[in-house]
């Protein structure tokens, strides 16, 4: 079955990508460009890197901007994802969606009414479990956006390993965030993979912190040999 993948350029889009492609064709990426910072629907933080992160994997992408209005930014997904049933020939669309019921309902209408499969590999994952798999299956993730209390300006640009999914763990238990952002409180940038020919390289950044948010921007970034 050939599939396109709903594509944001973090962890969890990037996993069910290499998730699905173990079991079907995976024919290109769609990503939607927010210029909401705050979509309900859409991941924001560098999400520009998907371009580089495409270029990797040597997928097409297809690449769509959004106003990023609630609701009416699912109009543009759905123009997105018709363009990739027109010009891959996709049969069905695969979303990082783990415990979000709003994002998961929503591309499933979509996939209904333009008769597509929907395919949400990491959905009900075991939180923890999934970020192990990420380190197991060597993903260089780093943090690129925190969103929630006590998560401080610190965790910008920290790359993913086993200590940091600890202390997650833990936060998770006394703070009762999710241990792997699903509820807004942390976004991420994937910058190697598995099924990349290349990784991606920053060569300038930049962390802003706003009392009690910050994201970690990529300015420049370049693919460079693995």
């Amino acid at each position: 079955m050939k599939l396109g993948v709903l594509f944001s350029g973090g962890k969890d889009s990037m996993l069910a990508l290499h998730l699905a492609a173990e079991k079907e064709q995976v024919t290109c990426l769609i990503t939607v460009v927010s210029k909401n910072k705050e979509s309900y629907m859409f991941h924001t933080p560098n999400v520009g890197i998907t371009e580089l992160q495409a270029q990797a994997l040597e997928l097409p992408l297809i690449s769509v901007d959004t106003e990023g209005h609630k609701e009416k930014e699912l109009c543009d997904l759905e123009k997105a994802v018709l363009q990739a049933k027109t010009q891959y020939g996709i049969e069905g669309v695969v979303t990082g969606a783990v415990e979000s019921v709003y994002q998961a309902t929503r591309v499933q209408r979509i996939c209904n009414r333009l008769c597509l499969w929907c395919f949400n590999p990491l959905w009900k994952y075991n939180q923890k479990a999934l970020l192990e798999e990420l380190l197991e299956r060597r993903f260089k993730v780093v943090i690129s956006g925190v969103f929630a209390y006590p998560l401080n300006a610190l965790w910008l640009g920290k790359q993913l390993d086993q200590g940091m999914i600890e202390q997650l763990s833990k936060l998770s238990e006394t703070y009762g965030i999710s241990v792997t952002g699903e509820g807004g409180e942390i976004e991420t940038t994937v910058l190697d993979a598995p099924m990349f020919k290349q990784k991606v390289e920053v060569i300038d950044f930049e962390s802003i912190w706003n009392y009690t948010s910050g994201v970690y921007v990529i300015n420049k970034a370049r693919l460079a040999p693995k």
